[in-house]
């Protein structure tokens, strides 16, 4: 998508619901033409009724042919999702009902909607800030109670609202530095330095939790990705399907049955877990399972949680205690699953693996037998959710977000730098005002067309 100013005057038609036959679908016009357009013809005069209505009635062609028997919803700008005129037409879910109509709107003066147009238009008519319309998309596209949280949070402005403060608190004083400057020949300070020092560092404080969180938030918006990984017949294939609670892959006494990635999704208490079933880690016996095997490694590399499994019954712990040294790297968070303790022989074992891997998080399962598996998704729910990060602050779920937040903070620290120095106001002034850029990017009060194209070319036609 491409924004052109004077296409924004256009009235536009879009399909608002999926596309395919269901038992309804939902067209919706947007623009100062949009009531006139749909009510030549509609069998009631739209034009004379109020906004915010809904009415029952026929949908006729030039021709006075009957297209479909509908409902109009009426909401008269202002007072609307993008800031204009919109109708809502609720017609039978026939894609070619809906062809039909869409192609009398275009012919008597409406255009197809570009891609999130109809946000881009909430947007710049001010109905919404620029996190708000991107957690329209996140909203459309979550998946999870969590992802849903988050998206609602951040459309109802709970994000905005902190920027925004931030911003505030910083013009305030970035004013009284910059009302200096214009007295450049008498020295005067109206803007208080060690206050100022106060105000950054706590800011900095603010914005370093928000990056913090991001963490967090791209695991509830894209799932925790979650590796399964250990020797061959560790029974990995069986805790998937016991996790799934369903025979999602193919259990054999057979070693190395699985020879590629299983990837399956589960989702605990709200949060998404992608969880990844791979090839057994040993030497390959042929040129198959060597793919396998390097995937695996791959997989690992990518993840953000590893569920390591070995054979209680089986496999020497300093073997087991050798894989976890090579397979752990910085970034992933470990957990050694010991299958199998229906098998073993006495307790002492299990305080010989607890005393042998004991940097390392351990429960112990029986996959076979469903044993302890509940334990397992505890432990992946409360690794996420727990820690530095709560559920319940703000968090920062959109990469462009995080990367203005880290900027705006070095942004910051050069302020504090300079503070430090006693460089001159016309040099502080510069270090905030990027600051105050970086943060009025987030919600668009600093925009450009390049970045309004790259945000709302990944919503759909519809939206």
């Amino acid at each position: 998508m491409s924004i052109h100013r004077q296409d924004l005057s256009d009235t536009i038609v879009a399909l608002a619901t999926p596309s395919g036959v269901g038992a309804i679908g939902v067209i919706r016009l947007s623009g100062a033409k949009a009531i006139t357009i749909c009510n030549q013809f509609f069998t009631k005069n739209l034009e004379k009724l109020g906004s915010h209505t809904i009415h029952l009635g026929l949908l006729k062609d030039e021709t006075g042919r009957v297209i479909d028997e509908v409902l109009a919803s009426i909401f008269v700008s202002p007072r609307s999702y993008t800031g204009e005129n919109v109708i809502e037409i609720s017609c039978h879910g026939s894609t070619f009902i809906q062809q039909q109509i869409i192609e009398l709107f275009i012919r008597n003066g409406a255009r197809t909607a570009n891609r999130g147009e109809f946000t881009l238009r909430a947007f710049l008519n001010g109905k919404m800030d620029l996190s708000q319309a991107e957690a329209v998309a996140d909203l459309i596209a979550s998946d999870s109670s969590a992802s849903h949280d988050l998206a609602m949070q951040q459309m109802r402005g709970g994000f905005s609202q902190e920027i925004q403060a931030l911003r505030e608190r910083l013009i305030k004083f970035a004013s009284l530095i910059e009302l200096e400057l214009d007295f450049g020949e008498e020295d005067v300070e109206f803007a208080n330095r060690d206050d100022l020092r106060d105000l950054v560092t706590k800011i900095k404080k603010i914005i370093h939790d928000l990056v913090l969180s991001f963490q967090l938030g791209n695991v509830i918006k894209n799932g925790v990705s979650t590796v399964i990984a250990g020797r061959p017949n560790a029974g990995k294939s069986t805790l998937l399907n016991a996790l799934l609670n369903e025979e999602r892959a193919i259990v054999s006494s057979i070693a190395g049955t699985t020879r590629d990635t299983i990837e399956e999704v589960l989702n605990i208490e709200g949060v998404q877990f992608r969880l990844i079933d791979t090839a057994g880690i040993r030497e390959a016996t042929d040129a198959i399972e060597a793919i396998g095997v390097e995937k695996t490694m791959e997989k690992i590399q990518q993840s953000t949680l590893l569920m390591y499994v070995f054979d209680t019954k089986n496999l020497p712990i300093e073997s087991a205690k050798a894989d976890l040294e090579k397979l752990v790297h910085e970034g992933i968070t470990p957990v050694v699953i010991a299958n199998k303790i229906d098998l073993l022989g006495s307790s002492t074992t299990k305080s010989a693996i607890e005393e042998a891997l004991k940097d390392y998080p351990i429960l112990f399962i029986s996959a076979a037998q469903r044993e302890n598996i509940q334990a397992i998704k505890d432990f992946l729910h409360r690794v996420v959710t727990t820690g530095e990060i709560s559920m319940d602050n703000t968090i920062v779920s959109n990469l462009r977000h995080y990367e203005a937040l880290e900027k705006a903070n070095q942004s910051l620290g050069d302020v504090l730098s300079g503070l430090n120095m006693g460089i001159t106001g016309d040099f502080l002034a510069q270090d905030i005002r990027h600051a105050l850029s970086y943060l009025g990017e987030i919600t668009g009060e600093i925009s450009t067309d390049d970045l309004l194209d790259s945000i709302f070319r990944d919503f759909c036609i519809g939206k």
